[in-house]
């Protein structure tokens, strides 16, 4: 592995390194769209000179992404969406490798989890590239110099989107966003099958329950819930769809699940899995019927 100047970081252990190429390496044997981008960036260099600020999962397909950004020129520093899904060793492979200020560690408390976020906004960033819009909610707090030198960021979940459509409503957002989103791409494949797998992998790491014989409750039926639904009931459970919307409720239905509202649910489910990007879905009522 090529050494170059290592930059300002926090990750667990340097010497991870050669454990996180190898993984990288396989990641981007599967990703042969991003590859193709990779190329045409390091062929045209559109991102000459652009300094980039990513919240994201810290996977090895993060790590392909990284490398296509600097592929087209850009600086970039990259921090965790997620604690329990970093992977330490890709992070200390993209330190040692490729030169990019890393801050996250897996399990890292909540305080650690914001310093790293204020630790890349220090950078002055003009793109951020979010999953859950914490760089740009906190840029937007901290104001001054790190948010006028926004040029604009992107975000690729509900939760983001509802945070800055709340900015926006109330005109504070103070640069454009790329909704992510709301991409067909987007919705189609990474909510509905991305998800649908990730959400239960999850789910069975954290946990260790067999899925089969178990009645899962998923609520929101939306690309996300459809995805997260066809597997759960592949994988042996029987699932109960929670909608507000009477056509997607319909629509769940006319697929085979049981529909109700999430109180009658909460006295038979077994696992619980919110898809809706909102806060509170599930509250004291619900629990108390477990």
């Amino acid at each position: 592995m090529a050494r170059i100047s290592i930059p300002p970081h926090e990750v667990a252990d340097l010497a991870l390194a050669p454990e996180g190429e190898a993984r990288i390496a396989w990641a981007a044997d599967q990703m042969p769209v991003l590859r193709q981008i990779r190329e045409r960036f390091a062929a045209q260099r559109p991102l000459e000179g652009v300094r980039i600020a990513a919240c994201l999962h810290v996977t090895a397909e993060t790590a392909n992404l990284i490398r296509a950004l600097l592929a087209g020129g850009a600086s970039a520093a990259l921090c965790s969406a997620n604690p329990l899904s970093t992977r330490d060793d890709v992070a200390a492979a993209l330190v040692l490798a490729d030169g990019v200020e890393v801050r996250a560690l897996h399990g890292e408390d909540l305080d650690t989890y914001a310093g790293h976020v204020r630790s890349l906004l220090q950078g002055a960033p003009q793109v951020t590239i979010d999953d859950g819009a914490d760089l740009l909610v906190t840029a937007h707090g901290a104001g001054g110099d790190v948010l006028d030198g926004l040029i604009g960021g992107t975000e690729e979940t509900t939760t983001g989107l509802v945070r800055l459509r709340r900015l926006e409503d109330q005109g504070e957002l103070a640069c454009p966003v790329l909704a992510v989103n709301e991409a067909r791409t987007e919705r189609t494949l990474n909510d509905r099958h991305g998800t649908g797998q990730s959400a239960l992998d999850g789910i069975l790491r954290a946990s260790n329950v067999l899925l089969a014989g178990t009645t899962l409750v998923v609520i929101g039926y939306g690309w996300a819930g459809q995805g997260i639904a066809e597997r759960a009931r592949g994988a042996g459970a029987a699932v109960i769809v929670c909608e507000v919307d009477p056509l997607r409720a319909l629509e769940a239905r006319m697929a085979g699940y049981e529909v109700m509202t999430a109180l009658r649910a909460a006295e038979r489910g077994d696992v619980f899995v919110t898809v809706t990007g909102s806060r509170r879905v599930l509250r004291g009522e619900h629990f108390e019927r477990m």
